[in-house]
């Protein structure tokens, strides 16, 4: 078994008589949100829909919020900052941004599955600023410098 890190959650009072977030399977890498309110996201829409959770995320860690792969290919609703991150400092409401790339309106009921939430370990990074970087093979080479997709076949 992975290791456990223990995260303090509040349940605000439109969060009442909801599951909390919970892993679906034992292999599961993310765990289901749940929505605490009902909305409907027109095609082309952003909603930041509610969870009814505020947390308390241990120093040295985010969590990540991902899309659902089921909704997005029936559906066309993502989260469109893939992932979005909850820092450990923040201590308000979670919320979902959902976007709705589908051609029909998409209805949210309270209790409906939304994202999944993953738990990831942070490293803040420390600025060395040099006057010249180490060679590279691909060097200042940008987008598709390393070949198109035929290369790939």
């Amino acid at each position: 078994m992975n290791d456990q890190v223990t995260v303090a959650v509040r349940r605000l009072p439109h969060g009442e008589s909801l599951e909390l977030p919970q892993y679906a399977t034992d292999g599961a890498a993310g765990m289901d949100v749940l929505a605490a309110e009902e909305v409907t996201i027109a095609p082309g829409a952003r909603y930041a829909v509610a969870t009814g959770l505020a947390l308390a995320i241990p120093a040295g860690y985010e969590i990540q919020v991902r899309p659902r792969s089921g909704l997005a290919l029936k559906h066309g609703i993502t989260v469109p900052n893939t992932p979005g991150t909850i820092d450990s400092d923040y201590r308000g409401e979670l919320k979902v941004i959902l976007i709705n790339h589908g051609t029909e309106p998409f209805a949210i009921a309270r209790g409906d599955r939304v994202a999944q939430l993953v738990l990831a370990p942070v490293t803040q990074a420390v600025w060395n600023e040099v006057a010249e970087l180490d060679d590279t093979a691909r060097g200042a080479g940008g987008f598709g410098s390393t070949g198109g997709h035929a290369r790939l076949g």
